[in-house]
């Protein structure tokens, strides 16, 4: 089963008529269904410009980086070969 970053689904054949979508969504990102697989999500503008950004320093990722390396180590070794 996958783990989706939303709550809220959409089909490809709703995502013909985005404007019902985006009237069900509200203010948060809907994840696009494929035969029941997440293909990528739609993200309503006004989701991402009330989202508080803030700029991450090098020590921050870095640090990000190396608490997550053993979860990502796989998609590291997948792209030293690309």
């Amino acid at each position: 089963m996958e783990h989706l970053l939303t709550n809220l689904t959409a089909s490809l054949t709703e995502l013909r008529e985005p404007s019902k979508v985006l009237a069900h969504a509200g203010n948060r990102p809907v994840a696009i269904l494929n035969r029941n697989e997440a293909i990528g999500y739609f993200v309503p503008k006004s989701a991402v410009t009330s989202a508080d950004i803030k700029v991450a320093s090098a020590e921050e990722v870095n640090a990000a980086l190396n608490t997550h390396l053993a979860e990502i180590g796989h998609v590291l070794d997948y792209l030293k070969d690309k």
